[in-house]
């Protein structure tokens, strides 16, 4: 069942031009239109990409279908868009993209930037490893976006990961891949990468992930969002399950970029561990294992 939105509170930043607005379920809400300028489909790629990060367990908003009445929005005067025309036109009513504002009534402190010293501080910085796996499997035509927020008295900020709608193309549903594209702007987010084992769980995750479950995220859409034709959502369904056996392959044309995301590649340190064996006749022998 959808969440109503009750209020407009003001609009938000951004090219979908999206508006923050009070649910009925006492939440704020950031709410994207069906005629925003980015096109239709991009509420779609919200709620599939949004879905698909939380179920691999990635710090991401809420997600939900807001019914907006036209009521609200013809009694709202600040619930408009400004087309490529130049034209500026109502909200669309009807059901539109819900994500749930990070920090909620008592935010605390939320921010779009930190200071580049600050960036390893972030509490789930790690997770920055596991976004990357599920952009580029997702073929995200836009750079990362995060937020980060802290509760009052805390020093340190978490990242919440937000904005998916250019996720298969925007609009294209389509996988033109680069090394750069789905990629957050700063490298100091990756400097703890040495290896395939910071892109787990989340990698490991994605590609054990059943057809079936795809297609269930997938049908929770409204088909308004996509022309209400199922045959282009399946076919983009069927080529993002056939695309989980690329991620690795993807990461690896970013790490072998000019860019050079991830300057500790392969500089894991080795760590002596002693054991002990024993029996009936205790060995005095030491072996060292060496792990990675």
């Amino acid at each position: 069942m959808a969440v109503t939105a009750v209020q407009t509170i003001r609009r938000m930043r951004g090219g979908a031009q999206s508006q923050l607005m009070l649910g009925a379920d006492g939440r704020l809400w950031v709410v994207k239109f069906r005629n925003n300028p980015q096109g239709e489909r991009v509420l779609a790629n919200e709620l599939i990409a949004t879905r698909l990060a939380e179920a691999i367990g990635l710090t991401v908003p809420q997600t939900d279908v807001v019914d907006v009445s036209a009521w609200l929005v013809e009694n709202s005067p600040d619930m408009w868009v400004d087309t490529a025309r130049g034209e500026r036109v109502r909200c669309s009513a009807g059901l539109a993209f819900g994500s749930l504002f990070v920090g909620g009534l008592m935010p605390g402190q939320v921010v779009d930037y930190l200071p580049e010293e600050m960036l390893p501080e972030v509490r789930n910085v790690a997770e920055f490893a596991g976004m990357l796996c599920l952009d580029k499997w997702t073929g995200n035509a836009n750079g990362r976006q995060a937020v980060f927020h802290r509760k009052p008295r805390e020093r340190r900020y978490r990242a919440t990961f937000i904005d998916q709608g250019f996720c298969f193309n925007a609009g294209g549903w389509s996988f033109p891949d680069a090394p750069l594209r789905g990629v957050y702007a700063r490298n100091r987010v990756y400097e703890a990468v040495t290896g395939w084992e910071n892109f787990e769980p989340w990698l490991g995750r994605i590609e054990a992930l059943e057809a079936d479950a795809l297609f269930r995220v997938a049908e929770e859409a409204p088909p308004e969002w996509y022309g209400g034709d199922m045959g282009p959502l399946e076919q983009l369904i069927e080529q993002l399950g056939a695309r989980r056996v690329r991620v690795r392959e993807l990461i690896e044309a970013f790490r072998d970029s000019d860019r050079r995301p991830f300057p500790n590649w392969g500089t894991a340190k080795k760590f002596a561990v002693p054991e002990q064996f024993g029996g009936d006749a205790m060995l005095s022998n030491t072996v060292a294992k060496y792990v990675m």
